[in-house]
């Protein structure tokens, strides 16, 4: 154990030491920053609708399967619960809308000003 905590603070103080490497030039490579940026925007926007997209498709499967379990167990109630199916499935693909919505609103690129 004790050759374990020694290898993990050898390996943060490493780390740690080439921080200043990995430090921002100064002003000649700014056109590079806002590639950067703008290039991180574009991959967390994909991520992040990936993510609810992905999600809801689960949560859409969820509901569907209840519902067809729901009708299964009840038959006299079958128009009812296809009926709080839709309207379940309805807000989980709004809340996916508004996700690509912010999507599309953080990979705004970054300008000059």
């Amino acid at each position: 154990m004790k050759k374990v905590r020694y290898m993990f603070f050898a390996t943060l103080a490493v780390i740690v030491s080439a921080l200043p490497a990995m430090a921002q030039a100064g002003a000649a490579a700014a056109g590079d920053n806002k590639f950067t940026v703008n290039a991180a925007r574009a991959i967390g926007a994909g991520v992040g609708f990936g993510l609810a997209a992905g999600l809801a498709g689960i949560g859409q499967g969820l509901v569907g399967s209840r519902a067809a379990e729901g009708a299964a167990r009840n038959p006299g109630a079958a128009s009812t619960v296809q009926t709080l199916m839709i309207i379940a499935l309805a807000l989980i693909e709004s809340l996916v809308l508004f996700a690509l919505l912010i999507a599309f609103v953080v990979i705004k690129p970054v300008t000059d000003q």
